[in-house]
């Protein structure tokens, strides 16, 4: 065999164990990027997880935008995608940026332009640990409520009475109509562990369902019928016995020995 011929051969092997292995690797990536979690705080603007991973492409102009350089891109065998951005509130909180410049720089749309005010950003839920919060344990503290960038509306104080003591408890209370997600809390939190989080509102928040009529938070006529008038022979029937309780009904049950 020439040399020439076995040069090509080796070349040709060489090419094609590279091209496997890369593939192998990539089927990795993809596997991982399939499994991942969607538990990551994005951007400001960040469009819901999986549209969000659908529309970026992992550019990084965001990451390079960002004033406080606060924005990560995730590397490779992560539990996130594979070059999104994202952040970590204990190290690097969003200063909320009145300009968003982050969203500004996406050239996509996955970091949506539809956001006009940073005080809308919906980029996660502050979850109080109420067992290691200094507050609900008493202490002074409070520097969640100091430190919020949207003080008195994202997160309130509750006075809460003390038996043993003339001080009252200063505790903190999360909105979730008015927190943005930004984390200053959680950066700002004095106990070893921030015992406040930041969470994906899907992880922390019900939905109470569209079957149920809350009056008091309607502007317009409720529209549930209520007929008082089959209740109201038996209202009248209970307040005229004067004399003491029904035999054999519930609110007799402790003479009667039952319903």
């Amino acid at each position: 065999m020439s040399t020439h011929r076995r040069d090509f051969l080796v070349r040709m092997m060489q090419g094609a164990t590279l091209a496997t292995t890369g593939g192998l690797g990539w089927a990795y990536l993809l596997r991982q990027e399939a499994r991942a979690q969607p538990f990551a705080l994005r951007p400001p603007g960040a469009l819901p997880e999986a549209d969000f991973n659908a529309a970026c492409i992992k550019c990084g102009q965001c990451v390079i935008d960002c004033p406080p350089l606060i924005l990560k891109l995730q590397p490779a065998g992560g539990l996130l995608p594979v070059g999104t951005p994202y952040f970590e509130p204990r190290t690097g909180a969003c200063v909320m940026c009145p300009d968003i410049p982050c969203m500004k720089a996406c050239p996509t749309g996955a970091l949506s332009p539809a956001l006009k005010r940073i005080e809308d950003a919906r980029m996660g839920l502050a979850v109080i640990d109420i067992e290691n919060c200094l507050s609900y344990k008493g202490l002074r503290c409070e520097i969640c409520h100091r430190e919020c960038p949207i003080k008195g509306k994202a997160i309130t104080l509750e006075l809460h009475p003390r038996q043993t003591s003339k001080h009252a408890m200063f505790i903190p209370i999360v909105h979730s109509d008015a927190c943005t997600g930004c984390g200053i809390c959680v950066k700002a939190c004095p106990t070893t562990e921030a015992a406040i989080r930041i969470l994906p509102h899907a992880l922390v928040q019900g939905k109470i369902g569209e079957h149920y009529r809350l009056g008091w938070t309607r502007d317009d006529e409720v529209t549930q019928t209520f007929d008082a008038s089959a209740a109201a022979p038996v209202l009248e029937e209970v307040a005229n016995k004067a004399a003491g309780p029904v035999k054999g009904t519930a609110t007799d049950y402790l003479n009667d020995g039952g319903l």
